[in-house]
């Protein structure tokens, strides 16, 4: 963007002027570490007085690996943590739920695979959007998938870990969720344009409709993005370099009653981040 003219101040002879020079890429984006960044955006949106506050941490998959960690895995007797639990007993710098699960308190909604452990072993025809990693073949990168540009099959034969979830926003850039009455705060699982992955998460209690449309309105350069969980259950939770990040999510404008001091419930299965000792 071309710098444009705020002020002058004329004087005899001499006219100064002084420029503002467009914002830089980062900015609305606080820095936490190389390639960790996160940024709290306020919009007007539907049902909300004031602002909603959408909350986004931007990770570097070249610096970061991810993890997914599930009860039925790691803890098949002992059962749920809470996502500060999680991020603290596995030495998580941050986590986020991993998707939906089944009244059994285990079992995610849509198909999860982590190496050789096979939670959820059926493919839901329905279920749009996949996050992927740890590539089979070195060299790949951490991807969230459409299942209509490629099969389910494929991606799992490509990757040690697969996670299936309820598409929002489908690449480049389009909202899938259809306009509904429901609302609730949620934690989101994104992509930018540069192959950032994207912790999001509402706490206002937005329909997913509105909330696909506030993000790609965001400067967050989104790609596209999956549904992880909604209500009092949504969990996001950051410790790294002196920044704390814990949101706890609400249902209607109702917060959950037994949860922790900051709200969060137990669930099964989340996203962690770690800091990588050496690139992909």
């Amino acid at each position: 963007m071309k710098a444009r003219i705020l002020s002058w101040l004329i004087l005899p002879l001499i006219v100064f002027t002084s420029a503002i020079a467009a914002p830089p890429p980062d900015a609305g984006w606080k820095r936490i570490d190389d390639g960790l960044h996160y940024g709290i955006f306020e919009v007007s949106a539907p049902h909300v007085v004031g602002k909603a506050k959408i909350l986004v941490v931007r990770i570097d998959p070249g610096l970061y690996e991810f993890s997914l960690l599930a009860a039925s895995e790691l803890r098949p007797l002992a059962g749920s943590l809470t996502v500060r639990q999680w991020a603290d007993k596995y030495r998580l710098l941050a986590a986020i739920n991993a998707g939906m699960f089944q009244k059994d308190m285990k079992t995610n909604v849509g198909y999860m695979k982590n190496y050789a452990h096979i939670n959820n072993p059926r493919l839901h025809r329905k279920y749009a959007s996949v996050f992927a990693f740890n590539p089979v073949t070195a060299g790949g990168h951490p991807m969230i998938w459409d299942t209509d540009a490629k099969q389910l099959k494929q991606i799992i034969s490509g990757y040690h870990t697969v996670i299936q979830n309820l598409r929002l926003i489908k690449r480049p850039g389009l909202n899938r969720w259809s306009p509904q009455e429901k609302r609730w705060s949620e934690a989101a699982l994104g992509q930018d344009e540069e192959g950032n992955v994207l912790f999001i998460f509402s706490k206002s209690p937005l329909s997913m409709h509105d909330l696909g449309n506030i993000l790609l309105g965001l400067p967050i350069g989104i790609a596209c993005a999956q549904h992880l969980e909604g209500g009092s259950q949504a969990s996001l939770y950051l410790r790294h370099r002196g920044v704390v990040i814990k949101e706890a999510g609400a249902s209607d404008l109702v917060m959950a009653v037994n949860g922790d001091e900051d709200g969060f419930l137990p669930i099964p299965n989340v996203i962690g981040i770690k800091k990588r000792s050496s690139k992909p």
